[in-house]
């Protein structure tokens, strides 16, 4: 068996990326708000839903 092709790192020189390729800046995350919930049972607070002490995920 041969050697499988190291994968490229680097672009080739002269390549110069087109006009409509664009790096966006990524927006800030925002921190999860719990909501009121009436029932006590908030999804947020282990990413499940819980219920008589047995988390659910839909």
């Amino acid at each position: 068996m041969t050697e499988p092709l190291k994968r490229a790192t680097t672009r080739p020189a002269g390549f110069t990326p087109p006009a409509h390729w664009i790096n966006p800046p990524l927006p800030e995350p925002r921190a999860i708000t719990p909501a009121d919930d009436p029932d006590g049972l908030d999804p947020t607070r282990y990413g499940d839903w819980e219920r008589n002490g047995i988390a659910i995920d839909f």
